[in-house]
């Protein structure tokens, strides 16, 4: 168990591009006694690495981070080096998507709360935090982690059988996506339309569903692009 700080020497930091938001948690923990700070965009920069390179440069102990960093990009790339550090993370996020509230569990986060909950709810799990206690029940964070793997492993099927498509197949997918009917690529394509229809045919056979909406929705999913220019 983590032996308890006195508050003033717990250095709480927010990693937020809410500023409004961050302000309100800064000073909200200031009043409770911490040594409450905030990453400010002047302070950081516009880079993918800037917001994390200034957090740990301030060696908190408590981070409160949220997941959607605007030009910062995705705060889930914080969580492992911020808790290889030794900070204790919390994930305070505006998503309600589980599997990536799972994906944060994984990496290390203590615990992750949704942007909805009361201020007081945010202030206490900082509390529980520096007096060492839980602040998740590990049944639910056992199920968050788990819907996290298995979003992964089916992402990963995809990409498997979207790697699977020959050059020609990649280049008929990235029309179908140009929102292109089977007469369009013919045309386009200089083939017959039986060609073309034999082409999807197989594409729907390597990415195992039924319809070419389907297969769009799958390759949009991944944010799949062809591996070859296609004319338009």
């Amino acid at each position: 168990m983590t032996q308890q700080m006195a508050r003033s020497e717990v250095r709480v930091l927010v990693v937020d591009d809410h500023a409004l938001f961050a302000e309100s948690l800064e000073l909200a923990l200031s009043v409770e006694g911490y040594d409450a700070r905030r990453v400010r965009d002047d302070e950081c920069g516009s880079s993918p690495t800037a917001a994390l390179t200034a957090a740990l440069r301030l060696r908190p102990r408590i981070v409160l981070l949220d997941l959607d960093l605007g030009h910062h990009g995705d705060g889930v790339r914080m969580v492992a080096p911020l808790v290889a550090s030794g900070a204790q993370v919390v994930v305070v996020t505006g998503s309600d998507d589980p599997a990536r509230w799972g994906e944060c569990l994984r990496h290390g986060a203590r615990t992750v709360i949704g942007k909805t909950r009361p201020l007081n709810e945010i202030l206490a799990v900082v509390r529980r935090i520096n007096q060492g206690l839980p602040v998740i029940d590990r049944a639910e964070r056992d199920r968050l982690v788990r819907l996290w793997a298995d979003q992964r492993r089916q992402r990963e099927g995809r990409d498997d059988r979207l790697r699977s498509l020959t050059r020609r197949e990649q280049e008929v997918l990235a029309h179908l996506m140009q929102g292109h009917c089977v007469r369009d690529i013919a045309r386009t394509s200089v083939v017959s339309e039986a060609t073309v229809r034999t082409q999807v045919k197989s594409i729907l056979a390597k990415l195992e569903v039924s319809s070419q909406v389907a297969a769009v929705g799958m390759a949009h999913s991944v944010s799949w692009r062809a591996e070859v220019s296609v004319a338009v």
